[in-house]
């Protein structure tokens, strides 16, 4: 809400781990964000489903990724840059 009272437009907040404890879906539905973005790294609940603020995106292709080239004996470093 701050950001937004400070002019700014669109407002974003990216998360690794989308553990929402108590209000904090609640907060996030009702918040000024347009999206909030969180990796599949812990099973969803029906809530967080239902928020629509909420954009889950997948940490699958990476670990699949990492996967082959551990076992290919390539770098890892490599898929971060």
């Amino acid at each position: 809400d701050v950001l937004v009272a400070k002019g700014a437009r669109r407002v974003f907040a990216f998360a690794s781990h989308g553990l929402l404890s108590g209000p904090g879906n609640d907060r996030i539905a009702n918040s000024k964000l347009e999206e909030c973005v969180i990796l599949n790294t812990i099973p969803s609940t029906p809530q967080r489903a239902a928020n629509e603020k909420l954009v889950e995106l997948s940490v699958a292709p990476l670990l699949a990724q990492t996967i082959f080239n551990i076992h290919a004996k390539r770098s890892i470093s490599a898929l971060f840059k």
